[in-house]
């Protein structure tokens, strides 16, 4: 298992060109099974998330290959409707294939998904709203068995704004008779981008980044050439490394109105944040200041994919920041690891109260996932000395090049 190794204390300066966003492109790839033609995907960001999206279209007769940064997909050759056990522990988003292969084959068999520890994630609004829409499913023994002979458009209300569930049951509802109503439907910028997806391929939705999503199925799709939008995450994630070690640099593709609470929060930290049209522009020097509550939330709230990187910008803060996470239980997994390079933090349930501390200092650390794995690296470009981080695939799974990215802004830092 590779290790990353970085020399912190001393500000960056450089320019990053934003990866294409993972939350974007795997359901993405799962709408490819829709158009039973080719499919360009461009800016595909190449994950240890998207590689396993590969092998399970390869896995149902797909064909998938890589041409630079582009990776065409062409789904004619379908010929099955089951996905391994293996193949779905790998990542949590296999579920999103469950909609897309109901809506193609009127059958789907797959086990439960796997990914990263952060507590409880049922797919129970996944499966309601499939049954809604005429679903037929057993989910005894750890199974999913499917079968839906007529999928009919109807209202589907979520209890929650699930990101995952929205996604499935658009997908679904392409191969729906009739019409499809999502209500109280997530409104993160990815869903906007599988709609314009599916648009491009010949479907008709509409009411992405609102609560009603609106579907009209039975379509007929086709194959479509489609750049993903930039990762919105990742680049939370060096806007807080130039917080975290001071300095600046430039976001190349960035979208400052997909990262607004993110860029509220490190304006009121003491950063110079810039949005222009072709990217973000970050300085920010000396130490930062300590900011008010962060409570996680829905989009627009502040994204619980970022909370980790912010905390880890903010343990050199002048005074105490708190942070409350509403979303996943286990999302403070990191906290141990930070301490480990002199930060001062107290969890308390969902509650986390970190005290800025003058210095933190290089570590042997380990990633205990994605996200927390980043937020390691965040800290350490501002702790003295070096800090070793192991179990970096985590951090694979969902940055391209986290090395190259951090380089280009001019962090000493490589991988063993």
């Amino acid at each position: 298992m590779s290790q990353l190794l970085i020399h912190g204390g001393r500000p960056l300066h450089g320019e990053v060109t934003i990866q294409g966003a993972k939350n974007s492109v795997l359901p993405i790839l799962a709408a490819t099974l829709l158009t039973a033609g080719q499919v360009e995907v461009r800016n595909c960001p190449r994950l240890r998330d998207v590689d396993a999206s590969v092998r399970i279209l390869r896995a149902l007769g797909c064909e998938a290959r890589w041409e630079g940064a582009r990776l065409l997909v062409d789904t004619a050759g379908l010929n099955g409707c089951a996905i391994s056990d293996i193949l779905m522990r790998e990542m949590r988003s296999s579920a999103i294939f469950l909609g897309a292969i109901l809506a193609r084959c009127g059958q789907a068999e797959m086990s439960y998904p796997g990914g990263c520890e952060l507590g409880p994630r049922p797919i129970d609004l996944h499966l309601t709203g499939l049954r809604e829409l005429g679903a037929e499913i057993d989910d005894s023994g750890g199974l999913l068995h499917c079968r839906a002979a007529r999928l009919r458009g109807r209202e589907l209300v979520l209890s929650l704004p699930s990101v995952g569930a929205t996604e499935n049951l658009m997908l679904a509802a392409c191969g729906a008779e009739g019409v499809t109503t999502i209500c109280n439907a997530a409104r993160e910028p990815e869903i906007e981008d599988l709609q314009n997806f599916l648009n491009a391929c010949g479907g008709k939705v509409s009411g992405a980044g609102t609560s009603t999503v609106t579907v009209e199925g039975g379509r007929q799709f086709h194959g479509c050439a489609y750049t993903v939008m930039p990762d919105r995450i990742a680049a939370a994630t060096y806007l807080c490394a130039v917080a975290s070690a001071g300095g600046e640099g430039f976001l190349r593709g960035a979208r400052e109105q997909h990262l607004s609470t993110v860029t509220a929060v490190l304006r009121e930290a003491g950063c110079d944040i810039r949005g222009t049209e072709t990217g973000i522009a970050c300085a920010c020097q000396g130490r930062p200041k300590a900011v008010r509550p962060v409570r996680t939330a829905p989009y627009p709230g502040f994204p619980t994919d970022a909370q980790a990187v912010l905390m880890a910008a903010l343990l050199r803060g002048r005074g105490t920041t708190v942070f409350e996470e509403n979303i996943f239980e286990n999302r403070y997994r990191h906290v141990d690891e930070l301490t480990r390079m002199g930060a001062d933090i107290r969890v308390a349930g969902r509650v986390a109260v970190v005290t800025g501390t003058e210095t933190l200092h290089g570590a042997a650390v380990r990633c205990t996932d994605l996200r927390g794995g980043a937020a390691l690296c965040v800290a350490a470009l501002a702790a003295e000395g070096k800090t070793h981080i192991s179990e970096t695939g985590h951090i694979d799974r969902g940055y391209q090049d986290i090395v190259g990215d951090l380089r280009a802004l001019g962090a000493e830092i490589t991988r063993t």
